[in-house]
């Protein structure tokens, strides 16, 4: 087939195949599917953001009355009329090509569904009022929905962290092999801060689960504080202390902030373990179900492909918080600047670090971790990590065996020679100390024994209990 034709077909079949344009009236989530589960994507529909705006118009007017007076405000039979009003997503699209305003355009459809009735909804209200407040709610349910998944992660590295307790592994810093661990201590040191990215989502939850219903630049002219205290009760809301007519930003800015820290915890756990899965390297690996492919291509590759993700996710919401900062300087007492750029990031970064925590969760729950391959690392060195223990016994020096405390400069170069040599000739360090005259008289069953190093793991690993 001629290249021109193949161009044509393949052109075609783009064409055909392309994803279809979502028309007005169909919901259109921020974060595609593959990083959506189904608990959270719901949240952010545009069914659940309006279907929250109704229950803040429903409730304020619920406290009508008792801002109006006796007698005044929507009649109990009016208020049932408003309690079972409609709406839908494709109405309140097609009004908003008239309105060229979302909450006008909702409140004229709900309006119009609940009849005569209808004249009470938003009455003294202001468009804010209704969003920040319905907000809050969508926000609270998110909370509800990611703290639990960021306590369950805590407790899935707890119990791996004391499985491992006991297994010895080679710490590292800037990459090259420091001084003997255990596995255990490393994963507690995970859990822990897995549980401080919990507390903090739980706090940054609970501060932006305020609401406003204070009216147009926050003064209650139409309104009072006492039926904003009424309607924030009927919602299980906190009041925000002065609105000026929207919530502060800040409150939101603190959210994606906890969420971007929570997903940097989760960036940092991801690269110990694509460190761990090199070939070189071969300590522990992500699991690999039956089925699975690692490549299109190489038949042999396993990838750490999840904790790829986790990295490349977790700069998506380090960015969107600093879009979330940059939402706090709002003009005067409003504008609408902020307003686009949450209906991205606020979305996004729930769907995304719930999706995280999942994905974590089950990495850890799952991890193949290779202990004798830790065992074989340990010894790359030929004993080379054994120098600090070498260099403290010069210093310290054993009268009982004949030897003299030794000037700590003095003894750092004699470790550190001999320590490289070990390391360049592959030799054992404790042979090449054996036969210096330098180092006669050291106790080497002392300094090489891997014990030294363990001897606290448990109890650093028992401090877990204070988190369970």
């Amino acid at each position: 087939m001629a290249a021109t034709a193949l161009f044509k077909r393949w052109t075609t079949e783009q064409t055909r195949s392309a994803p279809r344009p979502v028309p007005p009236g169909e919901d259109n989530p921020s974060v595609i599917a593959r990083y959506t589960r189904p608990e959270l994507g719901a949240l952010w529909t545009d069914e659940a953001r309006m279907e929250t705006w109704r229950r803040v118009e429903v409730a304020a007017c619920e406290e009508l009355p008792g801002l109006l007076g006796d007698g005044e405000g929507p009649t109990p039979a009016e208020l049932e009329a408003i309690r079972v009003a409609t709406f839908t997503v494709e109405a309140v699209n097609e009004r908003e090509r008239v309105t060229d305003h979302d909450v006008a355009a909702f409140v004229d459809v709900l309006s119009a569904s609940a009849g005569e009735a209808g004249r009470w909804i938003h009455f003294g209200l202001t468009s804010s009022d209704v969003l920040d407040t319905a907000l809050a709610l969508q926000l609270r349910a998110a909370g509800e929905a990611i703290v639990p998944g960021a306590h369950a992660l805590t407790r899935a590295l707890a119990n791996r962290a004391r499985e491992h307790v006991d297994t010895l592994c080679v710490g590292r810093t800037h990459g090259v092999h420091a001084e003997p661990t255990t596995f255990g201590v490393k994963l507690a040191g995970f859990a822990f801060e897995a549980h401080r990215n919990a507390l903090r989502l739980r706090r940054a939850f609970e501060q932006v689960a305020v609401g406003a219903i204070s009216g147009a630049v926050g003064t209650y002219a139409a309104t009072s504080p006492e039926f904003e205290r009424r309607v924030l009760d009927r919602l299980g809301l906190a009041r925000e202390d002065v609105s000026t007519q929207v919530v502060a930003r800040d409150r939101h800015a603190e959210l994606l902030q906890a969420i971007a820290l929570a997903g940097a915890g989760l960036e940092r756990l991801a690269t110990e373990i694509r460190h761990l899965q090199r070939t070189e390297v071969r300590e522990a690996q992500e699991p690999f179900r039956a089925g699975q492919k690692g490549s299109s291509a190489m038949p042999h590759k396993r990838n750490p492909i999840k904790s790829e993700q986790l990295s490349g996710l977790a700069r998506v919401l380090r960015g969107n918080a600093q879009a979330a900062v940059e939402n706090v300087a709002l003009w005067h007492e409003r504008d609408i600047s902020h307003s686009s750029v949450e209906r991205i990031v606020l979305p996004d970064s729930t769907i995304l670090i719930d999706h995280m925590q999942q994905v974590a969760t089950a990495l850890v729950q799952g991890l193949v971790v290779n202990e004798e391959r830790m065992l074989a690392n340990l010894e790359l060195t030929h004993g080379a990590l054994f120098s600090q223990r070498v260099l403290l016994a010069l210093v310290e020096g054993d009268p009982e065996r004949g030897r003299a405390p030794m000037v700590r400069n003095d003894a750092y170069r004699i470790a550190q020679e001999l320590a490289q040599r070990a390391w360049d000739e592959g030799t054992q360090l404790r042979e090449l100390l054996a036969a210096d005259e330098r180092a006669a008289g050291l106790d080497l069953d002392a300094i090489f024994d891997y014990a030294h190093y363990t001897r606290y793991a448990a109890e650093v690993v028992t401090r877990l209990d204070e988190i369970a």
